[in-house]
């Protein structure tokens, strides 16, 4: 499962981001991370913002209820959610998973 943290300001998502695949979308979960892949490569910070698309668009929030808080340059990222309690993120993350196995 996702090792989803609470914080005042909102809920922090670690993320194994796999820039370069074949298509976008959450694959599954990585050592506590969501394992999200896009087909941007990883430079100047193009990966990491299509990231943020595939996490608005397959968690159905706004593009800018999402900040990068560490992992610019790295495969291991951690983004601010804002806007949605934890439990609510934790189901939309539970059927984006069980949709990802069923691929």
């Amino acid at each position: 499962m996702v090792s989803l943290e609470q914080t005042a300001n909102g809920l922090i998502l670690p993320v194994k981001a796999q820039p370069g695949a074949r298509r976008n979308g959450v694959t599954g979960v990585h050592d506590g991370a969501l394992k999200v892949s896009v087909s941007q490569a990883p430079e100047k910070g193009k990966a990491t913002a299509a990231i943020v698309n595939v996490l608005a668009d397959s968690l159905g929030i706004k593009k800018n209820q999402i900040e990068l808080l560490s992992g610019q340059t790295s495969t291991h990222k951690k983004f601010l959610i804002r806007g949605i309690d934890l439990e609510e993120l934790t189901k939309r993350i539970s059927e984006l998973l069980i949709e990802a196995d069923s691929d």
